[in-house]
């Protein structure tokens, strides 16, 4: 490969963002938070600093809710109190004094919780049905959730605005707002959780009206520049899942992203190359309809990310569980070395 002419370690302007190149750290969920507070501390620090100062272009957080009902397990950071922000700022001022940039994922699990772990409260659905499948680390069954109501609706799109505008606060350079896996936004997405008759229900049209609206009160509080969207037909609790008609699926999902005035996406799949519908993988099809930013991921490697951004499927491209494995990872793409291989037994349990 061509090391030094690479499209992936190239500099990209990303809506505010001027990356050194086009290499991402995707989230990935750690549990090191205080349980009871929320709050990250020194390790989380270091865990990000290294990272950004290897030279990577975009670091995007691990989920961090947005409310303590938004909780999906134990260990779980969150930015919605005072003591949570100033913890995160410890982390952005760290990755910005080695030159990086860091977004904050901001997070509603919403059925995909206990009562236990969501402030003694029942989860939060747009139906009251239940999913199958069990608390992560707490090894309990998830509990059937509470419809929302209107009101709770629109409580949660401000509990994801304020998440931002704290990310902002927090020094954090935007958001990605999690729309993807099965958590609440793709809970309203999907007719498999979503059996509402009023407008957050219905078609898959109008079952995207929340995810709208979401992304609409983000984008007023800290600007479509500053804001990326992640969503996908993977869902946590709902096995070997696919839309019916993937192509007019993603396409009715790009129409909504541009009426929401978004302008980066980031298409989310375990695997980059798996084909679902005419040839074509989730991330052609995405930018078939998408001519905005799009973030590739989904077991990448540099060959296949270098490829896929020369053809110009994808302007970034996302790596997570090698990036634990290798806190080093832009340095042994610059140089052509190969990655240490990923072992769970270690690197789920101990920040690197």
């Amino acid at each position: 490969m061509r090391i030094g002419k690479m499209q992936l370690l190239q500099p990209i302007q990303m809506g505010a963002w001027n990356l050194r190149n086009r290499i991402v750290m995707a989230p990935m969920t750690r549990c090191f938070a205080d349980n009871e507070t929320g709050v990250v501390g020194p390790d989380v620090v270091e865990y990000y600093r290294k990272r950004a100062a290897d030279g990577v272009g975009l670091i995007i957080s691990e989920g961090i809710t947005i409310s303590p009902r938004a909780k999906g397990t134990i260990g779980l950071p969150g930015l919605y109190t005072e003591e949570q922000i100033k913890s995160w700022k410890k982390v952005t001022d760290a990755v910005h004094q080695v030159g990086g940039t860091i977004i904050a994922q901001i997070w509603h699990v919403g059925r995909l919780t206990r009562h236990e772990i969501a402030g003694g409260l029942p989860p939060q659905a747009p139906s009251a049905i239940q999913a199958d499948g069990h608390v992560h680390r707490l090894g309990k069954p998830y509990d059937t959730p509470e419809e929302m109501s209107i009101a709770d609706i629109k409580e949660v799109i401000q509990q994801y605005a304020a998440a931002a505008r704290n990310a902002i606060t927090a020094g954090f350079d935007g958001v990605e707002i999690h729309g993807a896996h099965g958590y609440l936004i793709d809970q309203f997405n999907s007719d498999v959780s979503n059996h509402r008759q009023d407008k957050y229900g219905g078609d898959l049209r109008q079952r995207l009206t929340f995810m709208k609206e979401v992304s609409q009160a983000v984008i007023a509080e800290i600007g479509a520049d500053r804001t990326i969207m992640r969503f996908s037909a993977l869902k946590d609790d709902v096995r070997d899942y696919m839309w019916e008609d993937p192509d007019a699926a993603i396409q009715t999902f790009v129409e909504a992203f541009k009426e929401s005035g978004l302008t980066m996406i980031h298409p989310s799949t375990m695997d980059f190359s798996q084909v679902i519908s005419d040839g074509l993988t989730l991330h052609e099809i995405a930018r078939k309809y998408w001519d905005g930013i799009i973030i590739g991921v989904g077991n990448l490697n540099p060959e296949l990310a270098e490829q896929a951004v020369e053809a110009e499927t994808i302007d970034a491209a996302a790596f997570g569980r090698p990036f634990l494995a290798n806190p080093d990872l832009v340095s042994r793409v610059s140089q052509g070395e190969e990655f240490i291989a990923f072992d769970a037994s270690k690197h789920f349990h101990v920040l690197v």
